[in-house]
């Protein structure tokens, strides 16, 4: 059942013509429903081509060409603020993207984009990233193999004649690495070919100075996203507050704003629970967002906003409508991939 529900889905995906009839029966049976979107990192398309991560990048040229097909439906594009107070009366057609992590591009390609549609976004800050405490291991292993025609490991050198052989070797050494050795494990790598750390987090990383700019941007909202993108739910309470309440309060001392607005790492069920949106309320945020698929709907609780995740496999518009239509919601919940 749930590889027919997938292979469903997948075929819908590929045609706008299959499922704009399930977002315009949304329209007719829903007074009103908002779909928060979120993605971590963005490149155009030609340089996304060539990412061994990427996946983890959203398509900007597919980007600018969905903004403008929801102006043209008359969807529309809000801050988290105003997608939790839209959702005490529950009318309208809303949408909210949201990056959580936040990196270089974020400022470089990001957010010029949205500038250009007039439109905000809500940029969910993991601290220790401008802080530079935070080792960004996946982006400077990347980094490595797309400029590199070969690479060191404790285990020998691995040729990379193409972009197949990097991306096979992101993977299996992301995969070997993730966890709490990874930042161990990158600063061996780095020393064994001869990458420079500092030099490598500061070409991926948003800095405060950036942030400083895009805090004054009308179109930008800044919330928080942990001091070290911990899993909270793995945390005891104390560590779990330190993550959210650290987090807000370097906000608060180096932006100056409320920081009213929060994101879990990760975000799914076994990421983050009751225990940790009561946190998130006493950590003094007016709401918190998961990466459980769903629609923002009458009555959602602020505590638990469902968002969904799109990336680089997600290019095209009728992927993008099974979001509005909450149809990609309904498919997690039945499949249990929540």
């Amino acid at each position: 059942m749930k590889g027919f529900l997938s292979g469903a889905a997948r075929r819908m995906a590929q045609s706008e013509a299959l499922v704009r009839p399930i977002s315009m029966a949304a329209d007719m049976f829903m007074r009103g429903r908002g779909c928060l979107m979120t993605f971590h990192r963005g490149a155009p398309a030609k340089l996304w081509e060539q990412l061994p991560n990427r996946d983890f990048y959203l398509d900007t040229t597919f980007l600018d060409e969905f903004l403008g097909y929801l102006k043209k439906h008359d969807w529309e594009v809000v801050t988290i603020e105003e997608a939790t107070r839209r959702s005490r009366n529950g009318r309208g057609r809303f949408v909210n993207f949201s990056i959580d992590d936040c990196y270089r591009d974020t400022y470089e390609d990001v957010v010029p984009l949205f500038r250009c549609h007039n439109v905000p976004v809500t940029l969910f800050v993991t601290t220790g990233i401008p802080d530079g405490t935070l080792p960004l291991w996946a982006a400077g292993l990347e980094d490595t193999l797309l400029n590199s025609d070969s690479i060191i490991l404790e285990s020998g050198v691995i040729r990379l004649p193409d972009f197949a052989a990097k991306q096979a070797a992101f993977y299996r050494i992301a995969d070997r690495w993730d966890g709490p050795q990874a930042a161990r494990s990158y600063a061996t790598f780095c020393e064994l070919n001869g990458i420079d750390m500092k030099a490598m987090h500061w070409k991926h990383a948003i800095t405060w100075e950036m942030l400083e700019e895009l805090r004054d941007d009308p179109l930008v909202e800044i919330g928080g996203h942990t001091v070290t993108h911990a899993r909270i739910s793995s945390l005891p309470p104390e560590g779990a507050f330190f993550e959210l309440q650290g987090c807000r309060d370097r906000l608060i001392e180096r932006l100056g704003i409320p920081a009213r607005h929060f994101a879990f790492p990760y975000g799914r069920s076994g990421d983050c629970g009751a225990r940790d949106f009561a946190i998130a309320r006493d950590a003094g945020y007016a709401s918190a967002s998961t990466t459980r698929k769903g629609l923002v709907l009458e009555g959602q609780d602020p505590y638990s906003l469902p968002r969904c995740t799109i990336n680089g496999s997600d290019r095209s518009v009728a992927t993008m409508e099974l979001h509005l239509s909450g149809m990609t919601g309904l498919a997690a919940r039945m499949t249990g991939r929540v």
